[in-house]
């Protein structure tokens, strides 16, 4: 498996795709483009690499036509592979490799995992990330006997302001599926241990190795161009780039954290931190979905403060 491989050699359904012709990224409010709307066939095949720095072209429509046919079909138990079928069918937003967007790219590598290693994707993760760490508290699947243990989640009205318990995981494509991109579930303190592996050369506090040095040098590489800076730059995450799958510090002058740190957040305010300069690892998870302030004010803030804390 090579980061400049077509998609398409593991995931053939991915040979021919359709970008939606009157798609404007950055545009707000908007719609996601449907399979009625104009369409052109796509020039650019999609590259491993696009999928992890989010230049592939794919939406984040997770209520698109394919996927809740599929969801119907299949009583919300569909498989990741056959997930990913559904999420072929879905328009581009933009030509591959030219633009960033935040998008369903993750999801889809899942399913090349599969069918690279021979195995489930919770199972490949399992024996390559979370067994060798001692992780026994991370889970696509939770056991019936451990869903008692789910921590309640919440979602911020944009308007009123209001916090009310949230019952659905919309990110979540199928109960059946494992997810590259969203439903892992674990505890705090099993997360913290995945980060300072990252954060220490890719090796983990109990001796195990996870990542080369090296891999995790090209994870925190800007893979952005010119425009496709403009386009994350509307994140606010003032200073990054991005890399393969993570934020990644490109001006020093904006953090107190070194050039080069690296993480990400989740949707509903998480918060991850690796810093394989000085051996250092934050993380911080609440769980409130539509809550701006996490990004902008609240995850800068935590950082800032605890590097201001180390005399780092």
């Amino acid at each position: 498996l090579g980061l400049d491989d077509k998609l398409s050699q593991y995931l053939p359904e991915f040979e021919t795709m359709y970008v939606a012709t009157d798609f404007k990224i950055g545009d707000w409010p908007f719609e996601w483009p449907t399979l009625s709307s104009p369409l052109a066939r796509a020039q650019n095949p999609i590259l491993i690499h696009q999928l992890m720095s989010m230049t592939a072209g794919l939406s984040y429509d997770v209520f698109s036509e394919p996927i809740e046919q599929l969801r119907k079909e299949t009583d919300n138990r569909a498989t990741t592979r056959e997930v990913v079928r559904a999420i072929a069918k879905m328009p581009l937003i933009a030509e591959p490799g030219t633009r960033y967007s935040y998008g369903l790219g993750h999801d889809v590598l899942a399913a090349v995992i599969e069918v690279v290693s021979g195995m489930s994707f919770g199972a490949y993760m399992h024996k390559n990330i979370f067994a060798p760490l001692g992780l026994m508290e991370m889970f696509y699947q939770v056991p019936q006997e451990q869903k008692n243990r789910l921590s309640a989640q919440y979602r911020k009205d944009f308007e009123t302001g209001e916090i009310t318990e949230c019952r659905d995981m919309i990110f979540r494509l199928s109960a059946g599926s494992e997810s590259g991109g969203a439903g892992l579930t674990c505890t705090v303190d099993s997360y913290s241990v995945v980060l300072d592996a990252l954060a220490k050369g890719g090796v983990g506090a109990n001796g195990a190795r996870i990542l080369q040095p090296e891999s995790i040098d090209l994870l925190r590489e800007n893979r952005l161009n010119g425009q496709q800076m403009a386009d994350f730059s509307r994140a606010g995450k003032v200073g990054y780039g991005y890399g393969l799958g993570v934020r990644t510090l490109v001006d020093g002058s904006r953090s107190k954290s070194p050039v080069g740190e690296f993480g990400w957040d989740g949707a509903a305010g998480a918060y991850a931190v690796a810093d394989p300069k000085n051996g250092v690892s934050i993380f911080y998870a609440h769980q409130i979905l539509g809550m701006i302030t996490a990004y902008s004010e609240i995850h800068p803030a935590i950082r800032d403060l605890a590097y201001e804390a180390m005399g780092l």
